[in-house]
């Protein structure tokens, strides 16, 4: 290890002598059956992470990596440590531990994919906000990997139900971001309790005083890689970004198919399933939409490629694998239904527009507790993306009109069809007596059917009444002491945990460790005051069934935080909290 923080580890590589151009996969020494896994997915070529990481790890030597997320070190450390597994072993050979459950699950999502031709090989993730019944399960039954939070693999290891002792590989992914959570300490008590001679691989963005220490303490030589990711996106590209909850993302997009003037649109999302799912609603909306996925025939590919190249077809939903070399000019807009988790899929995503030097348009959906992955896009591309509100009613039926008024504007261009109909229109006007116009009207109303032309007025939001304020937490409970209501209008309830100002914990600590391991999200918290000893933090009175039993295994710097109700007057309010006006004033919780 290096005496001075500038000065490269013994063997380090960096990205002034990047990988030759014709390296495959199949020239780092992977197994076969890893190739085969690889060959599916349509991956060829190693990024630099990769074509520098696998090699090291593939000889058993110890890795600290420098990379941003998005430069694709997931595959990084999988590849060569599925490549090395031992699947007669039935106890845990290798453990992941990820920050946060989101990226514990995608890191074990990408394990399954890459292990598709290991036969009997099983991944398992552990994370806060899953019933331990599941996982206990799984791990009686026996795996090959754990991909975990540090919290809920400390857990598992202090009721002996996780078995450590013939661990191989040890992964610390994103390490910089799970010591900002609070998690060091549980981070090196795990790696305190596993055997000396397994091989760890380190990555992180950064590499501050404490991730440096972690590594010298516990890591052997390590080989030093540090790579950028390729990030830069199009300047012809407008980028745009939408804050939308999970159930309303269908009804978002359909208004935004309304309002925005596109030729043809790429629809991203995560799983194969959400591809037909999709694609099946926005049909039954009366869209022209087909979904290509991995288990899509090559056959049927070509032929929906072909319908959206010759206009026949409009909206294509597709997972990054399907959408992968996909090259259509006429495609104007480019939608991350769910947003990447990763920056260089983002890139990859909305390169699928703005071909040939034309214009393009990018819009991302992102849930409140995803505001994360929207900053790092934002860091890496050094480009922010712009905020967009959802369409109005009034913007969709100002649209709707404009259509029709361009219906009948269209038809009075051609004369010869019209011709006819001017007749029978005059004929039922002398039959009938009655006026042109109503004519028109009723003829208009035949021709769109039972569908109403505009969308109903949306309700307007119900004005509580003063007592109701003073009852519920309006202006007039300044003065009371008891919890206020959540954002949502749900009720509060004040919780006291037992770590404060003595143990060194922050704001962002509490909510992202309490985020994490109970599924909460951040309109879930409202004031927070860390004591001496204690902190209290309000949460919903109506918390889901078996959520504190979840939240009183959780440690904050490395303590139990034994959550219980406070029954005492909350010492959060003005003054003494942390928070004002609801709103968390602190990193979002992950």
């Amino acid at each position: 290890m290096p005496e001075s923080p500038g000065k490269p580890y013994r063997g380090s590589v960096n990205d002034e002598h990047p990988a030759a151009p014709e390296q495959t996969f199949s020239d780092l020494g992977l197994s076969t059956e890893v190739l085969k896994a690889l060959a599916d997915v349509g991956y060829e070529t190693p990024s630099p992470i990769q074509a520098r990481t696998i090699p090291p790890l593939l000889e058993g030597r110890d890795v600290v990596g420098l990379a941003q997320t998005g430069t694709g070190k997931t595959a990084a450390f999988a590849l060569p440590l599925l490549s090395r597994l031992d699947v007669s072993q039935k106890t845990p050979q290798a453990l992941v531990l990820a920050p946060t459950r989101e990226l514990a699950l995608q890191v074990s999502e990408a394990f399954e994919r890459y292990a598709a031709h290991l036969k009997g090989v099983r991944v398992l993730p552990i994370y806060g906000g899953q019933g331990y019944g599941v996982q206990l399960s799984a791990l009686r039954r026996g795996v090959h990997v754990v991909v975990g939070t540090p919290g809920r693999v400390m857990d598992h290891l202090e009721k002996g139900t996780l078995d450590l002792s013939e661990l191989r590989f040890l992964v610390l992914d994103e390490a910089d971001e799970m010591l900002n959570m609070g998690f060091a300490e549980d981070v090196e008590t795990i790696l305190a309790d596993t055997p000396s001679d397994k091989d760890v691989a380190l990555f992180s963005a950064t590499m501050p005083k404490a991730i440096r220490r972690i590594a010298e303490n516990y890591l052997s030589d390590p080989v030093e890689i540090s790579v950028k990711g390729k990030t830069s996106t199009a300047s012809n590209i407008t980028q745009r970004y939408l804050i939308v909850s999970y159930p309303q993302k269908v009804d978002a997009l359909t208004r935004i198919l309304e309002v925005e003037n596109f030729e043809a649109m790429i629809v991203f999302v995560r799983t194969k399933n959400e591809t037909e799912t999709l694609a099946e609603k926005l049909r039954a909306r009366g869209y022209s939409a087909m979904a290509i996925n991995g288990d899509v025939a090559q056959v049927q590919r070509e032929r929906t490629v072909n319908q959206l190249k010759a206009g026949k077809l409009d909206i294509l939903v597709a997972t990054d694998v399907a959408a992968r070399g996909l090259d259509v000019e006429r495609i104007s807009h480019v939608v991350n239904y769910d947003i990447p988790t990763d920056t260089e899929s983002y890139v990859h995503r909305i390169g699928r527009t703005g071909r040939a030097g034309r214009s393009g348009d990018s819009i991302a959906f992102v849930t409140p507790r995803e505001r994360h992955l929207l900053r790092a896009i934002e860091k890496a591309t050094k480009q922010p993306l712009t905020q967009m509100q959802l369409p109005t009613v009034d913007d969709v039926n100002a649209t709707r009109l404009t259509r029709f008024d361009d219906q009948i504007t269209q038809a009075l261009t051609q004369p010869e069809r019209i011709d006819f109909f001017r007749d029978v229109v005059s004929h039922y006007v002398s039959e009938h007596d009655v006026a042109e116009v109503d004519v028109a009207a009723a003829l208009a109303a035949v021709m769109h059917g039972e569908q109403p032309l505009l969308l109903e007025p949306e309700p307007e939001p119900r004005q509580r009444s003063f007592e109701e304020r003073a009852t519920h937490g309006g202006k007039s409970d300044r003065g009371r002491s008891g919890p206020r209501e959540s954002r949502s209008g749900a009720p509060m309830a004040a919780y006291r945990i037992e770590v404060g100002k003595r143990h060194k914990v922050e704001p962002r600590q509490i909510v992202g460790a309490l985020a994490n391991e109970g599924g909460l999200s951040r309109g879930d918290f409202g004031y927070i005051s860390i004591k001496p000893d204690f902190s209290v933090v309000e949460l919903p009175a109506d918390l889901p069934p078996g959520t504190l039993d979840r939240l009183a295994s959780t440690r904050i710097s490395g303590k139990l935080i034994e959550i219980k109700p406070d029954n005492g007057p909350f010492r959060g309010r003005p003054g003494g909290g942390h928070r004002k006006g609801g709103g968390y004033q602190g990193k979002n919780p992950r």
